[in-house]
């Protein structure tokens, strides 16, 4: 079955639009469910004044009837509320000319406020300025509306409708922020943590005002975002995504674009601001021996009981899940836009000046973990069906069940 999804709109324009095709019919699914993870995307201390006019209601528009998925194509619907202020910059109508003897005054207050929003000095670390040269934008908001992180409340939606379908299979998603600011979470390493179901991992991170476990740590990541905001500057971390109730086999060794590993890497580089993916280990089991990266395989009683001692690979060996928990890493720059700006030039003169500024976060990383639950719920889902198909969740459950009871195939002479 062909699963893949699309998602349409601008940060100010009239609604963000998401289409979601190959989702087996028989799904339970309602709003509810979706909405809920759109209320999580809005935590976390940092966010701008726009959390506070959006309320990110999501409207299921098609592809389910009476709370369950019809097969057919899912889509979703959310509201920008801001667009009543902006509907003169972002209309979709040309816009009328100053220079015409027909104007009436109101016409030209139109075109008048429209032009004062047009942007033509890009902010350094953003898509401001590679995409004008790309897409031959003077107006650099052509660009920011559709490259901003606004868009993610979609895929968060759209992720959403995933994770219903792994819950539906016994498999759960959740995320913690483990450093900001350079702030690192200490209980990391921590039996009690590393023990948690995802489930209370959720609850405890959800509880905190930047989804952190550790609570000393969570007092001074707080301090360091309020100390950047009052310095005009944003703040970057690190946020973990873990899996749980994976089917061993997932991925595949055979072809470099059906590794695991891969979809996951180009689902997370795929956030705005992330520069990092590390599954497991990562970058740390560059600097290790292998005798201290590899996970040893043990025998609990037969060849079907086989265990890993440790899960280093973070659940991925050869482009394959292993059924351990899945642990993915990604690190998220700092947002580019500054309320101290940094130095630019205005496209339209070259002359040098300071970076346009554009309403923003202060620091985005516990909203970002969120994401990244969602993210992999896709890429999971995608996975899942690439590997036993079904048109129907009854098809679905009832093979991922028979391939889960299969077991490691025991080893025979020939």
């Amino acid at each position: 079955m062909s699963f893949r999804y699309l998602t349409a709109g601008e940060s100010h324009g009239k609604a963000l639009i998401g289409i979601l095709e190959g989702v087996p019919s028989g799904l339970s699914l309602t709003h509810e469910e979706i909405q809920i993870q759109l209320r999580r995307r809005k935590l976390g201390y940092g966010r701008g004044a726009r959390q506070k006019i959006e309320t990110d209601e999501v409207q299921i528009i098609s592809g389910v009837r009476l709370g369950k998925t019809l097969g057919s194509p899912i889509s979703l619907w959310i509201e920008n509320r801001d667009w009543g202020s902006w509907k003169d910059v972002m209309q979709i109508e040309p816009r009328v000319r100053e220079a015409s003897t027909h104007l009436s005054d109101s016409q030209t207050s139109q075109d008048l406020r429209g032009r004062a929003r047009e942007i033509d000095i890009p902010r350094p670390g953003h898509a401001d300025w590679a995409g004008g040269v790309k897409y031959r934008h003077s107006d650099l908001r052509n660009v920011l509306e559709r490259s901003s992180a606004r868009e993610t409340a979609m895929r968060v939606a759209l992720g959403s409708v995933a994770r219903s379908f792994l819950k539906a299979l016994g498999i759960q998603v959740g995320s913690r922020v483990v450093e900001i600011g350079g702030v690192a979470d200490s209980s990391l390493e921590e039996p009690s943590v590393q023990e948690l179901s995802i489930e209370a991992l959720n609850l405890r991170a959800d509880a905190s005002s930047v989804r952190c476990l550790d609570g000393t740590a969570e007092g001074k990541m707080v301090q360091a975002i309020e100390a950047a905001k009052k310095a005009g500057d944003t703040l970057g971390g690190v946020f973990e995504v873990i899996a749980g109730e994976v089917p061993i086999g997932l991925g595949s060794y055979a072809q470099w674009d059906r590794r695991l590993e891969a979809e996951i890497g180009r689902a997370f580089l795929s956030l705005n601001a992330v520069k990092g993916v590390e599954i497991g280990l990562g970058f740390q089991s560059a600097r290790l021996r292998g005798s201290e990266v590899h996970d040893e395989i043990y025998s609990a009683g037969g060849p079907e009981l086989v265990q890993f001692r440790t899960n280093r690979s973070g659940g991925i060996d050869g482009g394959m899940s292993t059924g351990q928990r899945l642990v993915i890493r990604a690190a998220m720059k700092p947002l580019s836009t500054l309320m101290k700006p940094l130095a630019s030039v205005n496209l339209r003169t070259g002359e040098s000046t300071l970076a346009h500024i554009e309403r923003s976060d202060f620091c985005a990383v516990p909203s970002a973990a969120v994401i990244g639950e969602s993210l992999l719920c896709l890429v999971l889902t995608q996975m899942i069906l690439e590997k036993v198909g079904g048109d129907s969740m009854e098809e679905v459950i009832h093979r991922v069940q028979e391939w889960r009871s299969i077991g490691p195939v025991r080893s025979s002479s020939v």
